[in-house]
């Protein structure tokens, strides 16, 4: 698709406001690292990953041959 040179007026707008304010693109940068850019611990993650239990397709109903007795939260067999 060839460009048409349109250019909205957001754009325009955005552009103009951070060649005035260039001191926002740092705070964006602080911004992000707040919150996103953090050190990873490695062996945690590998921990995490190597302790997860598979789950059943669908957590709300019983598997099929166990009958859950009322009151007793371990389901037992048939």
């Amino acid at each position: 698709m060839p460009k048409t040179g349109y250019v909205s007026e957001i754009t325009k707008f955005i552009r103009e406001f951070l060649e005035k304010n260039p001191q926002v693109v740092e705070k964006q940068k602080a911004a992000r690292a707040t919150w996103w850019d953090k050190p990873q611990d490695l062996e945690l993650r590998r921990r995490d990953e190597e302790s997860k239990v598979p789950q059943t397709g669908y957590q709300y109903y019983d598997k099929p041959g166990l009958e859950v007795i009322s009151g007793d939260p371990e389901p037992r067999d048939k």
